[in-house]
């Protein structure tokens, strides 16, 4: 279990220097001022016996101090501690960021989780210092925060978008924790962003944007994604509602260094659906990572030291769509990047639904195929042999009866075991679905020959088996390790030949 709270020195150092690395991993409280602040606050440092110090922004609105307005702390990462992985609160905060306590009790989160909602409630308490209410509470204000203050969404919308479904009921929440009514946030000019809203996502530095826009141009699907040096453009939504999204690095005044945030500017998005939206938007391009006590835990063993040297900022990329990744996994077994992309892109020009023509310009076509399109079609044509056909069929009738999914609140073993026991899916498949459609920080794909030949420095090919053995010790963060060998190995040869499938061996020489 990692340490709730730095330790009190550590935390002062980081305070009085504005230490970006800890954005997030705790918060400063001002008794003097009743406010909290982010450790990267710009405001003159207060007294060190007037400070004290919270791990979370829900710890420190439940002893009654309020966020500060200049370094807004809606914009902090979340701690990548709690935020991800196995242990039980990381899956109930998971499930909380997909609004899982928006209309259901407590009770019922507790029982997805299969724990008793009492013990559920204490381990908040003990390693978050706010109950799981008062976490659920403190985000959705932080995040209609963020709303009011950088986009000019009607506070009916800002309301429904937090997860209110009354705007009395939100001025009020609002007014009790915050001291001032919602409006008195719109008082500040905003730019004029078109019909897009821009919102600002945090991270914490170092992050390599370029490297993640390299690995998802290279798997970028014709028609759904558009990818440049600069930024990753997708089709989002519904047949019935279809929106898009940009990425790209948010740019810094002139004569001032760039923030640590990407720029996130979505059109079309539904209120109700903008939570959801940048949840998963964190969750693709991996923001809530701690890259400091990754690099120090993966450091110590001799291969990667040198490979998180020569890259610090690579972070977990994930996908947009779980079941996106699961069939473009299935049809990239045991081909190369390239000819995984173009059956893919051909799967999903026949199936997914298409666009209006507002869209072309954009150059989107269609949406990704849902898995009703999918258990039932002529595949036909393609060039997809009968085994991923039948694959991909059986994956999408199992997400349909509940066999499998993609719930935050299953551990990876369970999720593995779950996905393996379909047919064409072994555990190369069901390790790398875990990693790209969950972005489990856990997830090892270890049938996986890049990775067995990677590792050694001698030339030689390590087994699944001692594989696995090695990569114990890399613990809970195998999946970055997973990056870097990938990252590596690409460096030295960029195009990895074709390998014609055998079986069910679920090998891939294309991550």
């Amino acid at each position: 279990m990692s340490p709730p709270l730095p330790a009190p020195d550590i935390c002062e150092q980081a305070r009085l220097s504005r230490d970006a690395r800890f954005d997030g991993l705790f918060f400063t409280a001002v008794r003097t001022t009743g406010i909290y602040c982010r450790p990267v606050c710009p405001a003159p440092a207060p007294k060190a016996t007037n400070v004290v110090y919270y791990p979370n922004a829900a710890a420190a609105e439940a002893a009654g101090f309020r966020p500060c307005l200049r370094c807004r702390p809606e914009l902090s990462p979340s701690d990548g501690h709690w935020h991800r992985g196995d242990d039980l609160v990381a899956r109930a905060l998971a499930l909380i960021d997909q609004g899982a306590l928006n209309e259901a009790p407590l009770a019922d989160l507790a029982q997805r989780l299969h724990i008793g909602e009492r013990q559920l409630r204490r381990l908040f308490v003990e390693r978050l210092g706010a109950a799981p209410v008062g976490v659920h509470g403190t985000r959705r204000l932080l995040f209609a925060k963020q709303l009011l203050t950088e986009t000019a969404l009607p506070i009916t919308e800002v309301a429904l978008a937090a997860g209110f479904n009354s705007v009395r009921r939100f001025n009020a929440v609002f007014q009790q924790a915050y001291r001032m009514p919602p409006r008195d946030l719109r008082k500040a000019p905003r730019e004029s962003t078109g019909d897009a809203l821009t919102l600002r996502l945090a991270y914490r530095p170092p992050y390599d944007l370029p490297a993640m826009l390299d690995f998802l141009r290279g798997r970028a699907l014709p028609g759904i994604e558009v990818v440049d040096d600069v930024a990753y453009t997708r089709v989002i939504g519904t047949a019935d509602a279809p929106g898009w999204l940009r990425v790209r690095a948010w740019p810094g005044k002139r004569g001032e260094p760039a923030p640590d945030a990407l720029r996130l500017e979505l059109h079309g998005c539904a209120p109700l659906r903008l939570q959801d939206t940048v949840q998963r938007v964190r969750r693709m391009f991996d923001l809530d990572a701690d890259p400091h006590t990754i690099a120090m835990h993966l450091g110590s063993d001799a291969r990667l030291a040198p490979l998180l040297r020569k890259r610090p900022g690579l972070r977990l990329p994930s996908g947009w769509d779980g079941f996106e990744i699961a069939v473009r996994a299935v049809i990239g077994q045991q081909v190369s990047v390239a000819a995984a992309r173009t059956l893919t892109a051909r799967l999903s020009k026949r199936f997914g639904t298409p666009l209006p023509e507002a869209f072309v310009a954009q150059g989107f076509a269609h949406l990704f195929p849902t898995p009703e399109a999918l258990v039932d079609a002529d595949f036909d044509g393609l060039g997809l042999i009968g085994s991923r056909i039948a694959t991909i069929r059986g994956i999408a009738a199992a997400l349909l009866d509940g066999r499998v999914d993609f719930d935050r609140a299953r551990t990876l073993d369970d999720f593995v075991t779950r996905w393996v026991a379909l047919p064409g899916i072994g555990p190369w498949t069901a390790q790398y679905i875990a990693l790209r459609a969950l972005g489990h920080p856990d997830a090892f794909p270890a049938e996986d020959l890049v990775l067995q030949k990677t590792l050694p420095t001698d030339e030689t090919r390590m087994t699944a088996r001692a594989l696995r053995a090695h990569a114990e010790a890399w613990r809970p963060w195998r999946g970055y390790a997973v990056f870097h060998l990938w990252r590596e190995a690409a460096a030295s040869a960029p195009a990895a030949p074709s390998i014609r499938p055998r079986g069910r061996s679920n090998r891939s020489p294309s991550p």
